[in-house]
């Protein structure tokens, strides 16, 4: 057995040859853990398309319907940076629906990944910096909905803060959103996480994985979770280009060992998205954004889950 992958076809769709973001990264990933025999078709999992009613468990109703349609303010579409266009209403959704996925399959065989979420900057009236819907906090949302969890820590190690995220859940206890990032990164106007750890511009892999060290355990003796949904972001790279901090592949996957190792050798499910990640080089990129699965198979035969 392989560790639960989730990924659909529809995780791509066009974008303007253009555009700074880099779409095609979610398929080239698929092929890469396939190849290197990360994953085999029968532990892929594809998400369906959540109802509406999830969605709004989290987000405004006139917003949804808006994005839904194509009739968002002109503003309020360039906050979020991505075209428009039926087949990206289609891709969001559906990567919604694979984040809810990878939560119950986590809770099921104590870790699983997605291909694809960690739309963290978006608020619940509107989007931002690429993020249209908020797939950890609808995630979260839907699998209390289920009573599958009750307590639900968020671990956000991309490189910008989970603003909407911490927009979001303010003020309820019964979901604890950790974040830390560049301080001086986007966006420039910051929310307040339940736990936020900014970091100096240009840290490297040793001072960053001491400085997660200081935090995570602790964090899970306090919140107890029943779940960890872990935003694994890579943009903290040296090579990102938006980054500003500057960990190597080694340090990426150190520290997605080290998040996954902690969680599961305490008994804590953990359900990944892939974050953020930005670069030209694509399959340099995409090989930096496989080292939480490569790190996720470690430690999931390491407990033979």
């Amino acid at each position: 057995m392989s560790v639960p992958i989730v990924y659909h076809p529809d995780y791509v769709v066009p974008l303007p040859d253009s555009h700074r973001f880099p779409m095609s990264k979610f398929r080239i990933l698929y092929e890469l853990l396939l190849a290197d025999g990360l994953v085999t078709t029968e532990q892929t999992f594809a998400p369906t398309l959540p109802p509406t009613e999830w969605l709004e468990l989290v987000h405004d109703p006139a917003y949804i319907q808006a994005y839904y349609t194509g009739t968002l303010d002109p503003k309020a579409q360039r906050r979020i940076g991505l075209p428009w266009s039926p087949e990206l209403v289609n891709r969001t959704c559906i990567a919604l629906g694979g984040s809810i996925l990878t939560a119950k399959l986590a809770i099921e065989h104590g870790i699983a990944c997605n291909t694809a979420g960690g739309t963290h900057h978006a608020f619940a009236n509107m989007g931002s910096g690429f993020c249209i819907f908020n797939d950890l906090a609808i995630a979260s949302r839907v699998i209390q909905k289920l009573g599958l969890a009750k307590k639900i820590l968020i671990v956000d190690l991309d490189v910008h803060q989970g603003d909407g995220t911490a927009a979001i859940f303010q003020r309820d206890p019964s979901v604890f959103t950790f974040s830390m990032h560049c301080d001086v990164n986007f966006p420039s106007k910051k929310q307040t996480s339940d736990l936020d750890v900014p970091l100096r511009e240009g840290m490297e892999d040793a001072e960053y994985l001491k400085t997660l060290s200081q935090y995570l355990p602790d964090l899970l003796s306090q919140v107890k979770p029943d779940l960890v949904l872990y935003d694994a972001g890579v943009d903290p790279h040296i090579s990102d280009r938006l980054g500003k901090l500057a960990l190597t592949n080694t340090g990426i996957f150190d520290r997605d060992f080290y998040v996954l190792d902690t969680c599961v050798s305490q008994g804590y499910p953990v359900a990944c998205v892939i974050g953020g990640g930005y670069a030209e080089n694509i399959p340099s990129l995409v090989y930096r954004h496989s080292l939480l699965h490569r790190s996720a198979s470690k430690v999931y035969h390491k407990y033979k889950l």
